[in-house]
C-alpha cells in the first residue's frame, strides 16, 4: 500500500472522481465539474459542509470495527479534546495551528466523534511526501549578490523536508556557536518530526538538495554551485523519513512550530517542496489552513506545484496541482528548464510541471516558474538518493573522495530557488507582506510565448527585477524613477483575474495581511474594493478599478472584462471563459486545446483533461482502470500515477528529456550581458542616506559592470577560494586540500 508513497508528493487515489450518475465517465455526464460561481477569494459551493471527510467516512464503511484509522481532529473554538479520546492521541500529536489532535482510533469510535458536538470535523491524516550557478546566473539571483550586494544575511528560511546533511562544506561560515549550534554550520535549528532525535540529519536526500538550492555557499566548487541567498540561515524542521514519506499531521506539526518560533529565528520565508493529494477545497483542508496561519503572521509560504504536467503517453495535462500549493495564500511555483546554458533566451517549461487549475476549488495556478531541470545542489552522503542515485552524482572542484553534488529535476528543485529569491527581497526590504512580495515576484516575472497562465502563471523568474523593485519601494522618494526591465510582464494574477499595464502601488490595501490573494474586498468590510466598476466616492480602497479621479490605491486600472483570466465575457485574455460553442476552452478553438467540459463534435479529445469519451489524458477522471489518473477513482491506495510504480521513473517528473543530467559548469562561458537578458537599465540607486542593508564594497560597481573587467561571479580556473578547507570536518566526511583541479566533472556529468 505503501510503495507508491515514493512518487513525488506521495500522491494516493482520491474518493472523488469526475463519472457521471452512474459512474461510467458518460459523455452525458461531462459537463458535471463546471467551476463554481464564487466570490474571488471566498468559499464557493464546493466547500462541503461535513463532519467526516470522504475518506475517513470511506474507511468507517469498508474496514471492520477494529480497523485502526490515523485521523486529524478539530474542535470547536475555545473547545479541547474530550477527556474520553484523550486515550487515542497520539505522542506530539497537538496541533495548535489548527485547534486540533492525531488521534489513532478504531473506525467505531469515530462515528462517536461524528456526534460529539466538541468536535469540528474529522480528516484523515493522509500520505504525504517530497516534491547554483547556472540558475542563479539565469534568474539574475548572481547580478544581485554582484551588483546589489544582497546574500540573504538575516534572514530565517525554514525548509519542511527529509532534513539536511549531517555536515556539508557548503554550510560553513557559521562562526557564532550560539546562533549557529551543530558546529560550523549554517544551520540555527533542527527539528525532527520523524524520529525525534536533535542533531541534524538527512536519511532521505531530498531536504539537503533544496535547502542548498536556498543558501548553499558552493564552497566544494569554487562558488559555482552556490544557492540564491548564501548567508541566509536555515531552519530544518524533517518530516520526511528515508524513503521520502510522511503524513500531513507530521507538516502541520512543523508549522505549529514555526508559527510558535519564527521570531525568535527571524524566519521569514517557508520553503515547502512537499505535499500531498488535494482532497478537499482549501477552505477546510487542515494543512492548507495551516499554511494560512503563518501567511496572516506575514511568512511567506512557498510551495511546489508537483510534478503531474503529463500523462504516461507524455501528454500534457492540466489539474495537477498539489496541496498546499493550491490555496491562494501559497506562493506556488511551476518548473523551467535553462536547457543547460545561461542565457534566458533558450529557457523553456518543464514538461512535468503541474499545471492548474486546481481540483475543487478551481483557481489559477501556479503563480510563476522557475528553473527546476537538472539543478545541482548539495548531496547529503549515505543517503538514500545518494545511494540510489549514483549515476546523478556531481563532482566538485576538490578531490574528497567522494562527490558533494547531486543532480535533480522537479517543482522541488523550482521552489527554492524563489524561496532564496525572497530572502533576497526581504534582506533588501524586511518590510514587504506576503502578498506584495507575490506581486513584485509575478510583476517582474518574464511571460514567455507559447504558455498559457495555467502552466507559467505570471511568468518566468527574474530575481534581479524583484530585488531591485523590492529596494526601490524600501527607499524611493517623490519623483524616483522606477528600475524597470523591458521584460518584466507587468502584469500580477489576482486570482483568477490578470491585471496588467500599470503600476504596482505597494501601500495598496491588498497587500495588508490578512488578505486572501484574489479577495474582492476584506473581509466583513465592504468598503474594501479591491476592483469594481462604478463605485462613485466609495474608490478609496480599490487596489484596481475603472473610476477614481484621484487614483488613492488604485494599482492599475482597466475597463470592463478585458484582463479576465477566468471569465465570462468575450475573449480578450480570457485563460479560460465561456466563448465558442466549448464552454470553457482553455485557449484557441481547437478542439486539441480544450481542457474540460466540451463538445468534441467526433474530433480528437486526446487533449482534454475530462469528462470525455477519451479517458487517456484525463486528470480528475473516469478511467475504469485509472492507470493514468492523478486523483483517480481506485478504491485502494495503489495510485498509479503516469501508468507505472517506478519510483525512478517519476519522482523527478517523467522518464523522458525533461530528467536529465546537464554537463558541468564551463568555466570559460561568459556571463551573458545584462542588456541582452533583460533589457537592462541602469540600476536606480537609493538616495545617499538610505543605503541598502548590505552595501557592495566601496571598490567594486553597483551597476552594471564595465565590460573591460573580470565577472565577480567567475573566479580564475587555477585559484582556490581564499579560505581554506574547513579545518573541522567530522570524521568520514574527510575534506582535504583543494587540489586546484577544476575538471573533476565524472565524465561531464
Amino acid at each position: 500500500m505503501w510503495a507508491i508513497l515514493l512518487v513525488f508528493f506521495g500522491l494516493s487515489t482520491s474518493a472523488w472522481a469526475a463519472d457521471g450518475p452512474n459512474g461510467s465517465g458518460s459523455r452525458d455526464s461531462r459537463h458535471r465539474q463546471q467551476p463554481p460561481k464564487a466570490k474571488p477569494a471566498a468559499p464557493s459551493a464546493r466547500v462541503k459542509n461535513y463532519k467526516l471527510d470522504a475518506e475517513v467516512e470511506r474507511r468507517v464503511r469498508q474496514g471492520s470495527s477494529n480497523t485502526l484509522v490515523r485521523v486529524i481532529v478539530t474542535m470547536q473554538p475555545g473547545a479541547k479534546l474530550p477527556a474520553e479520546l484523550k486515550k487515542f492521541a497520539q505522542v506530539s500529536g497537538a496541533l495548535d495551528i489548527i485547534n486540533g489532535q492525531v488521534l489513532e482510533l478504531p473506525s467505531r469510535v469515530i462515528r462517536q466523534l461524528e456526534r460529539h458536538p466538541d468536535i469540528f470535523r474529522v480528516h484523515y491524516d493522509r500520505p504525504a511526501g517530497k516534491e547554483n550557478y547556472r540558475t542563479a546566473v539565469t534568474v539574475g539571483a548572481a547580478s544581485v549578490r554582484s551588483y546589489l550586494g544582497y546574500t540573504g544575511a538575516g534572514v530565517g528560511v525554514a525548509v519542511i523536508d527529509s532534513g539536511i546533511a549531517a555536515w556539508h562544506d557548503d554550510l560553513t561560515g557559521a562562526f557564532d556557536p550560539v546562533k549557529f549550534p551543530y558546529g560550523n554550520q549554517r544551520v540555527t535549528k533542527f527539528v525532527d518530526f520523524d524520529k525525534g532525535q536533535t542533531l541534524p540529519y538527512d536519511d532521505n536526500g531530498h531536504g539537503s538538495h533544496v535547502a542548498g538550492i536556498v543558501a548553499g555557499n558552493g564552497y566544494d566548487s569554487y562558488g559555482y554551485k552556490r544557492g540564491i541567498a548564501p548567508d541566509a540561515s536555515l531552519i530544518v524542521l524533517k518530516v520526511l523519513d528515508a524513503n521520502g514519506v510522511g503524513t500531513i499531521s507530521k507538516i502541520i506539526q512543523a508549522l505549529n512550530w514555526i508559527k510558535n518560533n519564527h521570531a525568535a529565528y527571524n524566519i521569514r520565508v517557508v520553503n515547502m517542496s512537499v505535499g500531498a493529494r488535494i482532497t478537499e477545497s482549501y477552505w477546510t483542508d487542515p494543512l492548507t489552513l495551516a499554511t494560512k496561519a503563518l501567511v496572516d503572521e506575514g511568512i511567506v509560504v512557498v510551495g511546489a506545484s508537483g510534478n503531474f504536467g503529463k500523462n504516461a503517453a507524455g501528454n500534457l495535462q492540466y489539474g495537477g496541482i498539489a496541496a498546499p500549493s493550491n490555496a491562494p495564500w501559497m506562493l506556488t511555483v511551476g518548473a523551467t528548464s535553462t536547457m543547460g546554458t545561461l542565457s534566458r533566451s533558450d529557457d523553456v517549461m518543464a514538461g512535468f510541471s503541474s499545471a492548474g487549475p486546481t481540483f475543487i476549488d478551481f483557481d489559477s495556478k501556479p503563480d510563476l516558474v522557475a528553473p527546476g531541470t537538472g539543478t545541482v545542489s548539495m548531496a547529503a552522503l549515505g543517503s538514500t538518493f545518494y545511494v540510489n542515485k549514483a549515476s546523478a552524482l556531481v563532482g566538485g572542484k576538490w578531490d574528497l573522495g567522494f562527490k558533494p553534488y547531486l543532480a535533480l529535476s522537479g517543482t522541488s528543485m523550482a521552489a527554492p530557488v524563489v524561496s532564496g529569491t525572497v530572502a533576497l527581497m526581504l534582506q533588501a526590504n524586511p518590510t514587504l507582506t506576503p502578498n506584495l512580495v507575490k506581486a513584485i515576484l509575478q510583476y517582474t516575472a518574464q511571460s514567455y510565448p507559447g504558455y498559457n497562465t495555467l502552466r507559467q502563471g505570471a511568468g518566468f523568474l527574474n530575481s534581479l527585477g524583484a530585488v531591485r523593485l523590492a529596494r526601490f519601494y524600501a527607499h524611493s522618494q517623490v519623483g524616483s524613477r522606477m528600475p524597470i526591465q523591458s521584460v518584466w510582464s507587468r502584469q500580477i494574477l489576482w486570482g483568477n483575474h490578470r491585471i496588467s499595464g500599470g503600476y504596482l502601488n505597494p501601500l495598496g490595501n491588498a497587500w495588508m495581511n490578512g488578505i486572501v490573494w484574489g479577495a474582492a474586498k476584506a473581509l466583513n468590510d465592504e468598503d474594501n474594493i479591491v476592483w469594481g466598476t462604478e463605485c462613485g466616492d466609495g474608490c478609496d480602497n480599490i487596489v484596481w478599478g475603472t473610476h477614481d479621479a484621484d487614483g488613492d490605491n488604485i494599482v492599475w486600472g482597466t475597463d470592463g472584462d478585458d484582463n479576465i483570466v477566468w471569465g465570462t465575457e468575450g475573449d480578450d485574455n480570457i485563460v479560460w471563459g465561456t466563448d465558442f460553442d466549448g464552454d470553457n476552452i482553455v485557449w484557441g478553438t481547437s478542439d486539441d486545446n480544450i481542457v474540460w467540459g466540451t463538445d468534441c463534435g467526433g474530433a480528437d479529445c486526446d487533449n482534454i483533461v475530462w469528462g470525455t469519451a477519451d479517458e487517456d489524458n484525463i486528470v480528475w477522471g473516469t478511467a475504469e482502470d485509472a492507470d493514468n489518473i492523478v486523483w483517480g477513482t481506485n478504491a485502494d491506495l495503489d495510485n498509479i500515477v503516469w501508468g507505472t510504480s517506478a519510483e525512478e521513473d517519476v519522482t523527478w517528473g517523467s522518464s523522458g528529456p525533461d530528467d536529465v543530467v546537464y554537463p558541468d559548469d564551463d568555466d570559460t562561458e561568459p556571463l551573458p550581458d545584462l542588456a541582452a537578458e533583460f533589457g537592462d537599465a541602469p540600476v536606480e540607486q537609493p538616495p545617499a542616506d538610505q543605503p541598502p542593508a548590505e552595501q557592495p564594497p566601496a571598490d567594486e560597481p553597483t551597476a552594471e559592470q564595465p565590460a573591460d573587467e573580470p565577472s565577480a561571479e567567475q573566479p580564475p580556473a587555477d585559484e582556490p577560494p581564499a579560505d581554506p578547507p574547513p579545518a573541522d570536518s567530522p570524521p568520514g566526511d574527510p575534506t582535504p586540500a583543494p587540489s586546484g583541479d577544476s575538471s573533476a566533472t565524472d565524465g561531464g556529468i
